[in-house]
Parts: C-alpha cells; structure tokens; sequence
C-alpha cells in the first residue's frame, strides 16, 4: 500500500530538528530511514531545495525553504506529485504559524512539537487519495516537476567520506545533477536598475556608433589607429555583458560585474584624445552605477512556489 510513513521540519544551517510526526513502527526499515533522516539534515546546506532519496522500498524527499527543510518518509510506490504537494503543504502552514526569528533562535530540539498536529491530520488526508481536496492542483505541481526534477540524492553518496563535495554545483540542471545556480532567481527589479539597464544599453549603443565611424575613418585615412576600433567595440561588448548579469544569475557574478567595470574604464582611458571630459565622466559612472545594480540585485533566498 502506498502512503505517508512520517514527517519533519528540520532547521538547515545545523540540522536541529524542530518538529515532527510522532509515528510508532519499529520495524527495521523505519530504523534505517531514521538514519538516513539524521546524515540528511546534517547536509540540508549542502543540497539543492528539493532532493530525493531512494532507500530500497522507501523514499525520502525533502524542500528546503527560508533556512528550514521539510523531509518526509513513504513508500517508494507513492506518487512523487503528491509527496511534494504534501511538503508545499507543510511548508506554507509552518511559514504561516512561526516567524523566522522564532525558528532561528531555538536552542532545543523538537521546540515545535505541537506542529505534530497539522502534520498528522494533513498526513491522513494524502494518504486517503481519493478524497484528497488539492486533487486540483496537481498538474501543476506534476509539470513543475517535470520542468525541474528533484535532484536523485544515492545511499553511497551519504556515505561518502567528504559528502557532496565531490559533485560539482553547476552540474545540476533541473535533471537529477546538483546545481541551484542555473535555476536560482533574482530579486525583483527596481526602478534604479531599470535605469541603470538601458543606460547600459545608450553607453553601449555609443561605443558602437562610434566604433564603425572608426572604421571609416580608418578607411579613408590610412594613418588612422586601428586600437581605437577595437576599443570601441570593447567598450561595446562590456556594456552590453553588463546588462547581460544584470537580468541572468551566473557564477562569480559580482566579480565578472567589477571586472567588466575595469574593462570600461580602461577603454575610456584609452580613447581620452576622442571624448571630452563629460563624455568620459558618463561613461564611467554608467559604468559604475551598473556594477552597483548587479551587486545589490542578489539571489532570491526563497526556494520556488510549486503552485500547489
């Protein structure tokens, strides 16, 4: 028979657990899963938001939200839509009842015990699929899925003398390898970096206006310096990768940011003889003003709504 076994909530920076379904099978398969419960929560921090563990004939999935994990046991015969609907559940309520503070700040373990009650009664309805109210709900959750699997995690990797350091975080795709950066999204933009974005965008357009008169100038004139062309385009291609890490998560963002602000500033040293001081002035504070937006635009620290 396929069902929900237990759950928990787990805090993820040391793995406290802070509540959880008081279940009473002793049988040696649960023994083993609460094992594997214990090195999970040890590793929450290392894992992308949403994880799978296949343990023989029982699984254990996991979302991890604003610093607390969800993690339950069942069946390995239980529909994984309705797993990860059943933990959104869990998670939404537990975000609803307690504060961030309360939960950062607790000391002893299972402090929310009495959360026991939600888990139980939201724990029998899933398990009594049929009557199942979210029934609704669940292509979305099933394309979100799809869209994005939870990453595979396996027993020898749990057991693995340096955890998951050995798996590269830019591996995982949304098909079963680690790798939260691909996916990880932006905070909301705000009117400065709207501003800063198409500033970009004119400071660019400029450099290449000015890079093909360049050019003809240097076809009319054959003394002409051809290192001012490619200056320009430079300059070009430096704003444009500008806006281009404003709008995109990738790795080592804020140094490519201060980097491609290096690269502006020394075209514009180089083409001083071309610009005037105020040309040079808006340039580089454009510049600077992008570096700035990419910098405080960070990654959003809530994992994805599923919808559910």
């Amino acid at each position: 028979m396929s069902m929900i076994l237990s759950a928990s909530v787990v805090r993820v920076r040391d793995g406290l657990p802070l509540s959880a379904s008081t279940d009473y099978d002793q049988s040696t398969g649960m023994q083993e899963c609460r094992k594997y419960f214990k090195m999970l929560s040890k590793k929450l921090s290392q894992l992308p938001d949403r994880c799978t563990l296949k343990t023989g004939q029982y699984n254990i999935n996991f979302i991890s939200s604003l610093g607390v994990s969800y993690m339950m046991l069942c069946t390995e015969n239980y529909p994984s839509v309705l797993a990860f609907c059943f933990l959104d559940e869990l998670q939404k309520e537990f975000i609803t009842t307690y504060n961030m503070m309360k939960t950062n700040t607790a000391i002893r373990p299972y402090c929310f015990i009495e959360f026991d009650n939600f888990i139980q009664r939201t724990k029998q309805r899933y398990n009594n699929t049929r009557s199942l109210s979210t029934k609704m709900n669940l292509a979305d959750m099933q394309t979100e899925i799809k869209l994005r699997p939870p990453y595979q995690i396996s027993v020898s990797e749990l057991g693995s003398a340096n955890g998951f350091s050995h798996v590269s975080v830019g591996e995982y795709k949304g098909t079963g390898k680690i790798s939260a950066a691909p996916h990880q999204r932006l905070e909301p933009v705000t009117l400065p970096g709207i501003v800063s974005f198409v500033l970009s965008l004119l400071c660019g357009a400029l450099n290449l206006i000015r890079g093909f008169h360049a050019i003809e100038s240097l076809l009319q004139n054959e003394g002409e310096d051809f290192s001012y062309v490619i200056a320009f385009f430079l300059g070009t291609a430096a704003c444009l990768y500008q806006c281009y890490l404003f709008v995109y998560y990738t790795g080592w963002r804020n140094a490519k940011s201060f980097l491609t602000f290096g690269l502006i500033c020394l075209c514009n040293m180089y083409l001083y003889e071309l610009r005037n001081l105020w040309q040079l002035f808006f340039h580089v504070t454009v510049g600077a003003f992008s570096t700035l937006q990419i910098r405080l635009r960070q990654p959003q620290g809530k994992s994805p709504d599923y919808n559910v």
